[in-house]
């Protein structure tokens, strides 16, 4: 299978649009409520298994949309996040979690080092790899790459109801935030925050380090409220919301030659 081809399907992931050639890369790691055969059900309780816990609703739709108006490659995971995070390096506990807010992961539990390895083998390291290669073609194609990884996130965690509708968060690059969040004004509905509900302190910006800042890409993740994409027309609407911010911002960095090193 070459990343080259626009749509490519494996285990592990899909490959949206590999050929396009706008100037961004989009991520979606926690696209799939998905658990291979091999693992089970994890344990888990029925009706949790297509909670928030097991992957982000509405986040694999958003991004698509933005993949087609952008003309951007879109990599998703096709595993639940409860088997691997693919936005957690290795030894991250919250790799494969154990618990995730109030659910339990019973098939978590005392994982062996052989079990663990065959998660990041078969999981993780596939889709960092088809990332990996698919950076590595847009350069030698001379193409502008800025990263964008998409995500959506419970309204309520731990029992508090979370104002933040949208959030925009980064690492120690803050560039393409930056120039996203100089046009929230086009949103005047929307609360928008800056590294809200999340930010790096809490471990969540795995992707944007080992893919963005690795390669000297300007990166950004995006969090959305996920009651707020609750039907496809919802996810349509936002999906054109962050173009408002998306699209700007883009232009600012490429004016700047700052979407890659």
């Amino acid at each position: 299978m070459s990343l080259s081809d626009s749509n490519a399907r494996c285990e592990a992931y899909e490959v949206l649009n590999g050929a396009g050639r706008g100037g961004a890369l989009i991520l979606c790691e926690h696209a799939s409520h998905h658990i291979p055969r091999r693992y089970g059900d994890l344990g888990l309780a029925e009706a949790d298994r297509k909670s928030h816990a097991v992957w982000d609703p509405g986040a694999r739709a958003v991004a698509r949309s933005l993949s087609e108006a952008l003309d951007a490659p879109l990599i998703a995971s096709r595993v639940s996040r409860l088997v691997y995070d693919c936005n957690r390096p290795p030894e991250a506990a919250s790799a494969m979690p154990v618990k995730s807010e109030l659910i339990e992961v019973p098939g978590n539990i005392g994982l062996r080092p052989e079990q663990r390895e065959e998660r990041i083998h078969t999981v993780y390291q596939p889709f960092c790899d088809a990332v990996s290669r698919l950076i590595t073609a847009r350069k030698a194609e001379g193409l502008e790459t800025a990263l964008i990884t998409v995500h959506s996130f419970t309204p309520i965690y731990f029992g508090t109801h979370r104002a933040v509708e949208i959030g925009i968060l980064h690492d120690t690059d803050s560039r393409f935030a930056d120039a996203m969040l100089d046009h929230v004004s086009a949103l005047p509905h929307r609360q928008i925050d800056r590294n809200e509900p999340y930010g790096p302190g809490d471990g969540v910006t795995h992707s944007l380090q080992y893919h963005g800042l690795k390669n000297g890409l300007a990166n950004v993740m995006i969090e959305v409220r996920n009651d707020l994409l609750s039907t496809q027309q919802e996810e349509a609407q936002i999906a054109e919301e962050l173009l408002a911010l998306l699209r700007p911002a883009l232009a600012t960095l490429q004016d700047e030659g700052g979407t890659s090193a």
